[in-house]
């Protein structure tokens, strides 16, 4: 699966960190995800959560609020309506660079500010909340304790999940001051209820009170047995088959032959992010390609010459197993390793072909687990040079290049 890496302006202005999670076929919609309060992108289950999704067809965009995670900005200077912010530049950032978000995920916190600004934003098709208040004030159970001094200081400084945050009377008149209901009431999308019966953080009558005021079509669904971290092995790709099975019913099948890769080709597109990054389309297919660190990429896939050399490798493997299949051959397991390199023609005299100056070299090991025996060794080499792209990287190619003009 390939999670990019990217950014974008935030409500204050300031970069808010992302990843985007696709997967690793046909894009069936897009989603943005909406952390727990103080919690990040990289929470255990934003990341695990997004995973299940993707596997299931469902791009996610998971990002850092404000003065969160990676992003910048200044946490204390952050309250809920500044969230709700983040969520719709989110959602401008989504639309612009890749796909309409057709459907929000919340968890927690997340949840009431997915349901706050879903009813803006009319690419939303559909919302899902996971252990969601009913009402943004419930917030403050969280540092209760501190509220006086808040109150009366301007700030204090609380302890959350065990790390220290500076909370201002500003975000507690933001959190008061919000009609989350009003906005339930007047969602006018497809929304699922999740929430755990015994959530001992937002108790499950927050999930009652979500679903009377929401009108139809709405649905629930218990969490039996879930925390309200969702910590419990299996929560993640419980929540994602719920969701991907209820969301089809609302979400349009995608239907833009334009946009799909070729059937019999690549699509390469530049991702925006970083100096090199590019997004790599087969059929239904999709990966990145990228440089390494060291000359200035991200390092966030496989390089050009790595793809080539992946191809070669591939290959090779296929055609053995298909000759072993063929013949009957039991080979023992067998891995297959290719190394590019430039090599000086006058140090490679059997495979330069007369050239003078710098050759590629591909250098391909064959691994097996156990010793196949001289005589299958030697079949072995003679079959391997008969992979397809064997015969392609060392003949001559042509290679034809057009210039078009993309039609409306």
């Amino acid at each position: 699966m390939n999670s990019l890496k990217v950014e974008f302006p935030g409500s204050s202005g300031d970069p808010l960190a992302a990843r985007l999670d696709l997967p690793p076929g046909q894009i069936r919609s897009y989603a943005i995800f909406a952390h727990c309060f103080t919690c990040s992108k990289e929470f255990p289950a934003s990341r695990r959560i997004a995973s299940e999704l993707a596997l299931r067809g469902i791009a996610v965009l998971r990002f850092d609020f404000t003065g969160l995670g990676a992003s910048g900005g200044e946490f204390a200077a952050s309250n809920f309506s500044s969230n709700v912010e983040d969520l719709r530049h989110a959602a401008q950032y989504l639309a612009r660079r890749f796909g309409p978000a057709e459907l929000l995920i919340g968890h927690s916190l997340g949840g009431a500010a997915v349901l706050a600004v879903a009813a803006d934003l009319p690419e939303v098709q559909a919302v899902v909340t996971i252990g969601a208040p009913a009402d943004t004030e419930h917030v403050i159970h969280n540092f209760r304790m501190h509220v006086p001094a808040i109150e009366s200081n301007g700030e204090d400084e609380v302890e959350l999940a065990g790390r220290p945050f500076t909370i201002r009377r500003q975000f507690l008149d933001d959190v008061r001051g919000q009609q989350l209901e009003a906005k339930i009431h007047a969602l006018g999308r497809p929304l699922l209820v999740l929430h755990a019966p015994g959530d001992e953080v937002v108790g499950i009558e927050n999930a009652k009170r979500i679903f009377v005021a929401a009108r139809h079509p709405k649905s629930f669904v218990s969490l039996d047995g879930s925390d309200h971290l969702l910590t419990r092995h299996g929560d993640a790709a419980f929540l994602a088959e719920v969701i991907s099975a209820w969301c089809g019913r609302y979400l349009p099948p995608r239907s833009n032959p334009g946009a799909a890769a070729p059937r019999d080709g690549v699509r390469v597109r530049a991702s925006g992010e970083g100096r090199f990054q590019q997004v790599v389309e087969a059929g239904r297919h999709r990966l990145l390609a990228d440089e390494p660190e060291s000359y200035g990429g991200l390092g966030s896939g496989p390089s050009p010459y790595d793809l080539l050399a992946a191809g070669l490798g591939a290959c090779t493997s296929m055609t053995l197993q298909l000759y072993a299949e063929r013949k009957g051959w039991q080979l023992p397991p067998y891995t297959v390793e290719v190394r590019h390199a430039k090599a000086h023609a006058d140090d490679c005299v059997s495979c330069a072909g007369g050239q003078s100056g710098k050759i590629d070299q591909f250098e391909r090991r064959i691994i097996f687990e156990a010793d196949p025996g001289p005589a299958a060794t030697e079949k072995i080499m003679e079959i391997a040079d008969k992979c397809p792209v064997h015969r392609t990287l060392e003949a001559r190619s042509l290679i034809v290049t057009k210039i078009e003009t993309q039609k409306s």
